[in-house]
């Protein structure tokens, strides 16, 4: 498989070692603007690059008819127009705020006691991320996610940062050495406390999910998300 790297950073060059590691090759590194690109010797694309650059990076190859694997934040406002030039070109998108394999099942874990706990006014939820004191933004993408995915059980409407209400998930954020990322989602009442928890041990699953689904998604048109590569229901 031919990929190409939007974004050669730590991650862009962790996801190169892990592609290689499994027999395909790197053909482009794209980490400015203006570069030529021959789309036509690129089979995928991962895009971990600038919010700024993000859009044009990403619709390109979907005019190009290269499939995108996406893990950049802050361009999400124009998600939804990349979203219907993929289809419309027929190609092919995933966009994740974590390519964990881990994360991702600690996703639909999440959802789930989401909803077996909403039968449970006795219980109140709340959230805590950890990161390394090099990421500013918070809360984290995931984290965010894992709230979203809270909301869709339908006893809270809306998350909040450090900050508490009926309806609000509240996340709590801090930011500690070198972190690569810990996120607890906890239930409270007044007799017990019940935590569910994904620890991340480094940076390297970040970048072997991007691959996996990179991966998976060769061949194939639409749009879709890392429950469909692993195959969750």
């Amino acid at each position: 498989m031919k990929i190409a790297l939007f974004g050669y950073g730590k991650m862009g060059k962790m996801i190169e070692g892990i592609a290689v590691e499994r027999g395909h090759e790197i053909v482009a590194r794209i980490d400015q603007a203006g570069l030529s690109i021959d789309y036509s010797n690129i089979d995928v694309a991962i895009d971990f690059s600038m919010p700024d650059a993000a859009f044009e990076n990403i619709t390109g190859c979907f005019r190009n008819g290269v499939p995108v694997i996406s893990g950049t934040t802050g361009w999400l406002q124009h998600y939804e127009e990349a979203v219907r030039i993929c289809r419309d070109t027929r190609s092919g998108f995933i966009y994740a705020s974590n390519f964990s394999l881990g994360v991702n099942i600690f996703f639909e874990l999440n959802k789930y006691l989401a909803g077996m706990m909403s039968q449970l006014e006795e219980y109140k939820v709340e959230m805590e991320e950890i990161h390394h004191t090099q990421k500013l933004d918070a809360p984290s993408g995931t984290a965010i996610t894992l709230a979203e995915g809270i909301i869709e059980q339908g006893n809270y409407k809306e998350w909040k940062l450090d900050e508490e209400g009926k309806e609000i998930v509240p996340i709590y954020s801090k930011r500690e050495g070198t972190v690569p990322g810990t996120h607890t989602v906890t239930y409270k009442s007044s007799v017990d406390s019940l935590e569910i928890k994904h620890t991340a041990h480094n940076r390297e699953g970040f970048a072997l999910g991007a691959v996996v689904a990179a991966e998976w998604i060769v061949g194939k048109t639409g749009v879709y998300s890392m429950k469909d590569v692993l195959n969750l229901k």
